[in-house]
């Protein structure tokens, strides 16, 4: 099995990394590198695709230039570049997520072999696997890391929120399956948006985030003294990123509100990395922080270190594990990957009661939940495990014994289940050119009909000629009419209402219109004085010419340097087609499929040519008849692609019985 994880946002790049370092360099890394690590372990395993942006930034580290890295034995971190080589926070990603996916389809078509599986996480993701499952046929999962209803109901909202939301519900409705870290995300989060989940939706708790071996440096663990008047005293730790929802700012109120605890411990925050460039909320959070720390009460009792490393995180939990104790204030959390974290080093925990955490600390018994809005509860459970020895022992005793719940190798096993679940898909709907493919053979022909008739399995033609000349053809060969028509090569989508009279898609129509220029396009052409089909054979979304490949590639070459969005397909080997950059038989198989709930993957594709290529190569099961011309040579082979043996209908014929769709049939000499 060979699988995608896609992750657009923050620094990701081979440990260690600098959590904090950007706004989005945060948890889910940890969780993606290690999933990956994970699930290469398991047998039947080829390869895992950590697949990611390209980006230059004076500020970060230059491997995020390049292309390519190897995280661990079939394990890459693969770069995707657009024309926008800056580093963009989550928000900004927005408008490059269409140059984005584009590059990522252009990827994915270069691959010597296609993933089996995309693993998006959160709905930007989402958003370029839905494409690339139209496209190609690849199956996805989607794991959302946070939802944005939930924050909302928390009072964390900002801006953009509406436009967040909108994407994460149509990622859970695309989605082949979904994986979630909690029963809560599960039963409540996710059911919250109003989309029908059942029998795709998992709950797999990720495993303890890994971390690499010290590299002996001295850590902030060792130099506390150089902040703290008693370095000797427990610390109350806590890790999170400088934001208003991570509400680091009441565990410092509430430690400074607490004699009784500032007599007993000292408070170490680690918030990220502050000497770089922060947005306004992280600089703000920041400077409420400084100020409150520049208390008098809390001078040589507070730690906030300006930088801190993965060395520097073990060692202050493991310093928190003596008689100390981790805080998570958060007003909300969705998973909460430190508290397990915190666990695996034996430190009781103190955590919020909204999210995540709840589960957690339920499951491994090692720890307080508070209310993260109730600055005194916040003190006094921290109090209470830090002045009771006898308590602290039970929780870090529970906590040792009890991670082991939250593990990665169940994760795995548990997540390749769940693709390979996604990808058994039942075949539901059959895709098929007419010239040389239906046509060519009587009986076949016959036979195609009379299985048609038998079964009504819902059936598209998918074809270069016009519509009318399509119908006239299946009447000739006495073929039955499909449930919608797909012609001029994908550029028209014919469908009949209740009346049986047949119009065009207009929703289709429109969609094409997306970056094609037609009148740039003819002008660009015209000099090239290629052979131009009858005027009968364009369309507003379509130009066709009679040349050679090499005509083919000379129309190819002269749009990209005049920049113009169209698709160049070659076929029969005569025709040429130019059309619309989003049009094609597999656009038009795929927008046809979603109407009626249906992806790329659950349908199946017969064809004999070039302008049959795209449906062949993205629909999830293809059958190339055996009389197929040389231009279909070059189709990835793939578990799903059926070269047949007979010819024509008889060929279509012979894939629909391999697939268990109709009776054996006996192949044409």
């Amino acid at each position: 099995m060979f699988i995608l994880h896609l992750a657009l946002g923050g620094c990701l790049h081979a440990p260690p990394v600098a959590f904090g370092i950007t706004a989005d360099t945060g948890g889910h890394i940890a969780y993606v590198m290690d999933a990956a690590l994970a699930q290469v372990r398991h047998n039947g395993m080829t390869h895992v695709s950590i697949v990611t942006r390209l980006f230059e930034d004076a500020r970060l580290s230059p491997r995020h230039a390049c292309v390519s890295e190897v995280l661990a034995e079939n394990v890459t971190i693969d770069r995707i570049a657009t024309e926008d080589r800056r580093y963009l926070e989550k928000e900004a990603l927005a408008a490059d997520l269409n140059a984005f996916t584009e590059a990522f389809c252009s990827h994915i078509a270069r691959l010597p072999r296609r993933p089996d599986v995309i693993h998006a996480h959160f709905a930007d993701a989402a958003a370029v696997a839905i494409t690339a499952r139209q496209r190609f046929g690849i199956p996805f999962v989607y794991t959302p890391h946070a939802l944005g209803i939930d924050k909302r109901v928390q009072g964390c909202a900002g801006d953009g929120m509406d436009a967040r939301i909108q994407a994460e519900r149509t990622a859970l409705a695309a989605a082949d399956g979904i994986i979630v870290s909690t029963h809560d995300e599960a039963e409540r989060q996710v059911r919250a948006y109003g989309v029908a989940v059942d029998g795709r939706i998992h709950c797999l708790p990720p495993g303890v985030p890994q971390r690499p071996a010290p590299n002996g440096a001295t850590t902030l663990a060792e130099r506390l003294g150089e902040w703290l008047d008693a370095p000797e005293k427990p610390i109350i730790l806590a890790i999170a990123r400088p934001v208003a929802k991570k509400n680091l700012v009441a565990l410092i109120r509430a430690f400074a509100a607490t004699p009784a605890l500032r007599d007993r411990a000292n408070l170490v925050i680690l918030a990220g990395q502050h000497d770089r460039s922060c947005t306004p909320e992280e600089q703000g959070v920041l400077t409420e922080m400084r100020a409150l720390g520049a208390d008098p009460v809390l001078r040589g009792r507070m730690v906030l270190p300006r930088a801190h490393d993965a060395d520097d995180v073990s060692a202050l939990y493991a310093l928190a594990a003596r008689g100390g104790v981790f805080v998570n204030p958060a007003l909300h959390e969705p998973f909460g990957l430190t508290l397990i974290e915190a666990a695996a080093m034996g430190v009781p925990v103190v955590a919020t009661g909204n999210g995540g955490p709840r589960e957690i600390v339920e499951t491994i018994g090692h720890g307080l939940l508070v209310d993260p809005r109730d600055d005194a509860a916040i003190a006094q459970a921290c109090l209470a495990i830090i002045a009771d020895p006898a308590l602290h022992r039970r929780f870090s005793d529970a906590a040792i014994g009890q991670v082991g719940a939250y593990d990665w190798s169940r994760y795995a096993a548990g997540s390749l289940a769940v693709y390979d679940e996604i990808g058994t898909v039942r075949p539901a709907l059959l895709a098929c050119d007419i010239d040389n493919t239906l046509t060519g053979c009587a009986s076949g022909a016959q036979a195609f009909a009379e299985w048609r008739t038998a079964s009504a399995f819902p059936f598209v033609v998918a074809t270069g000629r016009s519509f009318n000349a399509a119908r006239a053809v299946l009447r000739q060969w006495q073929l039955p009419d499909p449930d919608a028509y797909i012609v001029d090569v994908g550029t028209r989508m014919m469908i009949a209402d209740h009346t049986g009279r047949w119009t065009a898609c207009p929703a289709y129509h429109a969609a094409l219109d997306h970056d094609w220029d037609r009148a740039g396009v003819v002008k660009a052409l015209a000099p090239l004085g290629i052979e131009p089909q009858p005027v009968e054979t364009e369309g507003p979304h379509k130009l066709s010419f009679f040349g050679t490949a090499a005509d083919a590639l000379r129309i190819r070459t002269t749009l990209a340097a005049a920049g113009l969005g169209a698709r160049v397909i070659f076929s029969h080997g005569r025709l040429i087609d130019v059309i619309a950059p989003m049009g094609g038989k597999a656009a038009a198989v795929g927008a046809y499929a979603a109407r009626h709930g249906l992806s790329l993957a659950q349908c199946i594709a017969a064809g004999d040519s070039g302008n049959d290529a795209d449906m062949l190569e993205a629909c999830g099961r293809a059958i190339v008849v055996a009389n197929a011309s040389d231009e279909l040579a070059t189709l990835t082979p793939r578990s799903g692609l059926h070269r047949a043996r007979a010819r024509h209908a008889a060929g279509v014929m012979e894939g629909l019985e391999r697939l268990g769709l109709t009776a054996p049939v006996t192949v044409a000499a």
